[in-house]
């Protein structure tokens, strides 16, 4: 790379974390305008021209953000919504890649049967990256985020396992329906053993370093180790991050309380500025592609174009209604009514709504994992160049009709009304855990009041009793939060007025810090620690999640 090159990739980096940080201000979609943005720098005049390397970005982008997006979610959460999420991750992808090799056959004369299904095995998975970050956007009920954020995560082994297959075909191995089942489950298989294996060997780890910077270190490992152990005994590498992934996070809550603030920061600032430049590049990608098919029709390339879109969209729509409302009461078919809500599990209870079941349907935005695939096809692979351009005229016909049109169908479906009612509901089990675990601190302080310390005399009272305060505090100020920093009367409840006073006061404390330093009466090792102490009490006193 030139150092021309070098300069406008540091531009565009620049210039995707600005696009994305005002999209973030201004409740936009990221993904959406970035790929936009991309697109139009393509026809810049002087603009070089950037190749997706397929190595870079299954080995240097994915892994982490993969593993991000596992953090992010819940064990417990996809393990009750195992059966949407399988029917999704692997039934919808299989159906997909039927549908799509089959319209192609039917638009472009002359594609052979294996090169079809490869274009089907590209296109099917959705995008952990773009869906999920549209879905936190749009503040969707968290049941629908968790399956579509399981189905994302999950499905890409499917497509991949599925595409591998299609590309040996296409090549002269043949199609066999025993041996590529056998293939896909034994590939699949793999990858949840390694995840597995490796997060089970991380978390061993990390719980006897107990050195927060070591740990986090660790941390930054685990994606990249996953990916790649799982690729050399020739498993499912995005499975393998997927799981060690889960597994870590369902277990965050025992590591140091330094690891898990310094884990947060890292690996948000590493999933804001890698999805912003993979978008970004997306948009880069097309005007290349669409000079090298000068040779073909046109009206052709549309009607291609369409045909293929309009499978990948209306395939879903086809699957979803029915396999939530015709299979879901497959299960226990043997059973009484009450039988049947006894054995369900909490996720699964009631029939879902249409109006979650339509945003499912209208949820299978595509992205990066798509275009990887399609510009990892070997050189010299039949059509390459035709399925480059469909998979790109998928990824953002996609993000644009199904991304543009999801904040309105979301408000037409009324969703938003459920979202009140959820965050309500957090907030009620919110008090009522804080009350409880107020309540086991209470006790362990009165166990430790009665025992002499390490200089053989009782605890002073008044240490004690501040610490009763503190915990009688947060107790309170969690059921004070419930009707907001307000309460019915209009007055400012006590928990509000405390930390509004108490950040102020932070603030000018560190002032004071900063003035004293600037005066050289204490050196920049002792504002570093002050500062730190003042950080993690103001952190402590925020209610507003970190950005992320």
């Amino acid at each position: 790379m030139t150092a021309t090159h070098a300069l406008v990739l540091v531009a565009l980096l620049a210039a995707s974390c600005a696009i994305a940080a005002v999209a973030r201000r201004h409740g936009r979609s990221a993904p959406i305008l970035l790929v936009l943005a991309g697109l139009a720098a393509s026809y810049v005049p002087g603009m070089p021209e950037f190749t997706l390397n397929p190595d870079l970005v299954l080995l240097g982008i994915l892994p982490p953000l993969l593993y991000t997006e596992g953090l992010r979610n819940s064990y417990l959460s996809i393990r009750d919504n195992m059966r949407p999420i399988g029917l999704l991750s692997v039934g919808l992808v299989l159906f997909t890649v039927a549908c799509v090799a089959t319209t192609v056959r039917l638009t472009v004369p002359g594609v052979p049967l294996a090169v079809a299904l490869t274009l089907g095995a590209i296109v099917a998975p959705t995008d952990a990256v773009t869906t999920a970050s549209v879905g936190r956007r749009l503040h969707l009920p968290r049941r629908l985020m968790t399956i579509i954020s399981g189905e994302s995560m999950l499905n890409d082994g499917t497509g991949l396992t599925a595409y591998q297959v299609a590309v040996r075909a296409a090549q002269g191995a043949g199609l066999a329906v025993l041996a590529t089942t056998g293939r896909f489950l034994a590939v699949s298989a793999g990858g949840v053993l390694v995840g597995m294996a490796l997060g089970v060997g991380v978390q061993a780890l990390r719980s006897r370093i107990r050195d927060p910077l070591a740990e986090s270190a660790t941390a930054i490992l685990v994606p990249y180790a996953a990916y790649l152990i799982a690729d050399a005994v020739g498993v499912s590498g995005v499975l393998a991050v997927v799981i060690s992934a889960l597994y870590l996070g369902h277990h965050a809550g025992s590591a140091h309380f330094a690891t898990r603030l310094q884990d947060t920061a890292v690996w948000q600032v590493a999933t804001f500025v890698l999805e912003s430049l993979v978008f970004a590049l997306i948009g880069l990608q097309l005007r290349p592609v669409v000079r090298e098919l000068s040779a073909h029709p046109t009206h052709h390339l549309a009607a291609a174009t369409a045909a293929v879109l309009a499978a990948v969209i209306v395939a879903r729509i086809v699957w979803v209604f029915p396999t939530t409302y015709l299979l879901a009461p497959v299960r226990h078919w043997h059973l009484t009514r009450p039988e049947r809500r006894a054995r369900q599990a909490p996720a699964e209870s009631g029939r879902p709504s249409w109006r979650m079941v339509s945003l499912l349907s209208w949820a299978g935005m595509r992205g990066m994992i798509s275009l990887v695939a399609a510009f990892a096809l070997p050189v010299g692979f039949p059509q390459r160049t035709l399925l480059l351009f469909l998979t790109f005229s998928v990824v953002l016909g996609t993000l644009l009709l199904q991304g543009l049109t999801f904040p309105w169908l979301i408000r037409l479906l009324g969703v938003t009304q459920g979202q009140d009612r959820q965050e309500r509901a957090d907030a009620l089990a919110e008090a009522a855990a804080q009350q409880a675990a107020s309540a086991a601190g209470l006790r362990r302080l009165d166990e430790l009041a009665a025992r002499p310390g390490p200089d053989g005399r009782l605890p002073d009272e008044q240490t004690v009793e501040r610490l009763r305060r503190l915990a009688e505090r947060r107790q309170f100020g969690a059921w004070e939060r419930l009707d907001g920093d307000t309460g019915q009367d209009g007055r400012e409840v006590p928990s509000a007025a405390f930390r509004r006073l108490r950040l102020e006061m932070t603030a000018a404390e560190r002032a004071a810090f900063i003035g004293m330093r600037d005066r050289r009466e204490i050196d920049d090792e002792i504002l570093d620690r002050v500062l730190r102490e003042l950080d993690l009490e103001e952190a402590m006193l925020s209610r507003e999640e970190w950005p992320g």
